[in-house]
């Protein structure tokens, strides 16, 4: 049987969780902003390629293909360059994501404004 002193014993401390910091979202928006980047490069190579005959000749890589090789590899590349270089200046950085999601958003309208054709042929 329980003594007094036993009951009137506090109950033990409920043990706090441990929390982990949040990972640093600077690697995210690397890829948002280098993914908006990539789409404004294709939307300028296709405006460049298409107003001047001597830069889509340039970009035919492949006779089967086209000029869109060329643009489609560029556009890889920058991506790709844009996406390493970002993470690496922010990999412990947590940047400002609104800021960065808007000028993503931005230069995606503008990337695909350039790929119209009303929009390209205007410069012919």
């Amino acid at each position: 049987m329980a003594t007094p002193a036993e009951i009137q014993q506090p109950p033990p401390p409920i043990p706090t969780p441990i929390t982990e910091p949040e990972p640093p979202s600077g690697p995210a928006a690397a890829l948002i902003l280098a993914g908006g980047i990539a789409v404004f490069c294709m939307g300028l190579v296709t405006t460049l390629g298409e107003a001047s005959t001597g830069i889509g000749d340039a970009l035919e890589w492949n006779d089967r293909v086209g000029s869109l090789s060329g643009k489609t590899l560029i556009t890889v590349i920058v991506f790709v360059v844009s996406w390493a270089l970002l993470t690496a200046l922010w990999r412990r950085a947590n940047p400002p994501l609104r800021s960065i999601t808007i000028a993503s958003a931005v230069l995606i309208v503008l990337g695909l404004v350039g790929t119209f054709p009303t929009f390209f042929q205007a410069f012919e």
